[in-house]
């Protein structure tokens, strides 16, 4: 198996999302990608202004902005707003509840979206779990890949929306399905269908065995771009031919994996 820059260059990758609370997100420096994504992993996490604007010289970089947290609120406390250095991008989430407190996730998503895209009218609208909410407030419309995304994103273009659209998925170059489960297979069990199917109890890594195994192993093809470079690559063009503009890859075993 190809690693390091060689292998994501061979991807057709176009973007990459770091988790700051698990990297320097400076490390995105040596990815041979041209955009970086900075998910959100709560306050404490959030990459100082002067780190963001280093990256942000010499890579187009999207910093993903939870609508409802304190800091962010476009109707409430916006004291971070004036932090984000001007060459840095917002991907507008309505927030991941591990990152909220209480009060924070009882906030209304929709005013807050709106009013977050009439200050930020190019950015990336984050849809998970408020698809339809992230529709209407228009703009480039940020998916998590699934099983059913060709057809959603071939359904969207052709109901004649003619916006960006960018996938965000977990990426594993390796063709080994333990090493695969070992990375993604968690995080797609997580995801609603496969939860549903899995035997209670079951493991969710290298060691599961069975029904469980089964279902794992057809779930984080689903859900992850697993493979060689080249099969990911196949994979991503026919993500583009159904009308996806915009790929992200997360790495999940770790930021080596993309770089050179």
């Amino acid at each position: 198996m190809l690693t390091g820059e060689r292998a994501v260059s061979r991807t057709g990758l176009d973007a990459v999302a770091l988790k700051p609370a698990e990297c320097d997100v400076r490390r995105a420096l040596d990815v041979p990608l041209s955009t970086v994504a900075v998910d959100y992993e709560g306050r404490e996490h959030l990459p100082d202004a002067d780190v963001l604007a280093e990256i942000a010289a010499d890579k187009t970089v999207r910093l993903t902005v939870p609508v409802r947290a304190d800091g962010f609120d476009p109707l409430g406390d916006d004291s971070l707003w004036a932090s984000i250095p001007p060459a840095v991008h917002t991907v507008l989430v309505a927030g991941h509840s591990a990152y909220l407190s209480d009060d924070e996730r009882r906030r209304a998503v929709a005013p807050r979206l709106q009013a977050a895209r009439e200050r930020a009218p190019e950015a990336w609208v984050g849809t998970e779990g408020v698809e339809r909410l992230a529709l209407a407030a228009g703009g480039p419309q940020y998916e998590l890949l699934s099983r059913s995304t060709p057809r959603d994103v071939c359904a969207l273009r052709a109901a004649g929306f003619d916006g960006e659209v960018a996938l965000y998925a977990p990426t594993v170059l390796s063709d080994d399905a333990d090493t695969v489960l070992d990375a993604v297979g968690a995080y797609a069990a997580r995801r609603r269908p496969v939860a549903r199917a899995l035997p209670d109890g079951a493991p969710t890594d290298a060691t599961a065995t069975g029904r469980a195994r089964e279902v794992l192993s057809a779930a984080v093809s689903d859900y992850a771009l697993v493979g060689s470079p080249d099969e990911v690559r196949e994979r991503i063009r026919d993500l583009k031919d159904a009308g996806v503009d915009t790929v992200v890859g997360y790495p999940a075993r770790g930021l080596d994996e993309f770089r050179g």
